[in-house]
């Protein structure tokens, strides 16, 4: 058994850790329990910064990577969401909006 957090406990996480500081979270889609993957919609302020995706490096760490669309806007962004949605019916999504959202994402997921 690995030592790795289940998604679900991940996902809860962000969105006590983001109320607790102020911001604001919400999940979009519910995936698996303990395998599913996670994709976060980072906003400031209501504007969209970006898409990331739950990976881990060559060294075993998990890491936040870039996900979907550059800049994406409204439209993009849901579109995108639904389409991964469609295809990975294990996903989690968590709709983030905190000032400095990756930032605060990346720490939240991976503390060290």
């Amino acid at each position: 058994m690995s030592g790795r957090l289940a998604t679900h406990l991940l996902a809860g996480a962000l969105l006590r850790q983001a109320s607790v500081a102020g911001g604001f979270a919400t999940l979009l889609a519910r995936g698996d329990d303990e395998s599913g993957g996670l994709v976060i919609l980072c906003r400031e302020a209501g504007r969209i910064v970006s898409l990331r995706e739950l990976a881990t490096d060559i060294d075993g760490r998990r890491l936040l990577r870039l996900a979907g669309p550059e800049s994406p806007d409204e439209d993009e962004a849901s579109a995108w969401i639904a389409k991964r949605c469609r295809s990975d019916t294990d996903l989690w999504v968590v709709d983030l909006d905190i000032a400095g959202a990756e930032r605060f994402a990346a720490e939240t997921i991976s503390p060290n």
